[in-house]
């Protein structure tokens, strides 16, 4: 991901860090990486880890605009919800930075875990048809903010291969619900089709994840 941010770069706002773990690691000399998040907890985790961080929303953040030459939102997108939202955050992002500015997300997360498994073949008939982060949607928003294609990269969710067991617990904890919407059942009985497969602890492949870069004209 470092090599997707300009190399003048020396401030970064990691939108959604969660408890920092990936905002901790978004570091190079003369960069300053910097967590933001809409909860309380995230936020206190991330600061205790030793990533300053403050309470803010990607959407509407206390910025001037055209004042940063990058914005990161690390598997972020997929967990927004609402109409809109999405595009809301890449709007953001397109007023506070700078032109030649860069905003580099994932994109197609959830997606990312279809590595045409035997869950994979389960879950197919209650996929939703558009992911709140679909690569192709992102990039739309994108160009209406002012934001065209850069470069990309690709990593491996090393120990991120989902188990039966594990999706169904995902899959009633609505943890799956940009990617699937259960269609003439139920979550509950949704998640009981796992429970049918071997090998209910044996780790699926490893997702790849996706992250774009779109840079401020």
């Amino acid at each position: 991901m470092l090599g997707l941010l300009p190399a003048h770069a020396r401030t970064l706002p990691d939108l959604g860090c969660g408890t920092g773990i990936v905002t901790a690691r978004l570091t190079r000399p003369g960069l300053r990486a910097l967590g933001a998040d809409t909860s309380y907890g995230m936020a206190s985790a991330a600061v205790r880890r030793g990533v300053p961080a403050v309470l803010a929303s990607g959407t509407r953040l206390p910025l001037r605009r055209a004042c940063l030459d990058v914005v990161s939102a690390v598997r972020l997108l997929h967990l927004l919800r609402g109409p809109g939202a999405v595009a809301e955050l890449v709007a953001e992002a397109g007023r506070v930075l700078r032109p030649g500015g860069v905003l580099v997300t994932t994109v197609d997360k959830d997606a990312a875990h279809d590595v045409g498994s035997d869950m994979d073949a389960l879950l197919a008939p209650h996929l939703t048809a558009g992911p709140a982060d679909a690569s192709r949607e992102v990039e739309a928003y994108a160009a209406r903010a002012g934001l065209r294609p850069g470069r990309e990269t690709r990593f491996t969710g090393h120990g991120q291969g989902r188990t039966p067991r594990g999706a169904a617990t995902a899959l009633l904890a609505g943890r799956y619900a940009s990617r699937i919407s259960p269609r003439g059942t139920t979550a509950a009985a949704l998640a009981a089709r796992p429970a049918e497969l071997p090998g209910q602890d044996a780790p699926r492949a490893e997702p790849t994840y996706r992250v774009r870069s779109f840079v401020r004209v």
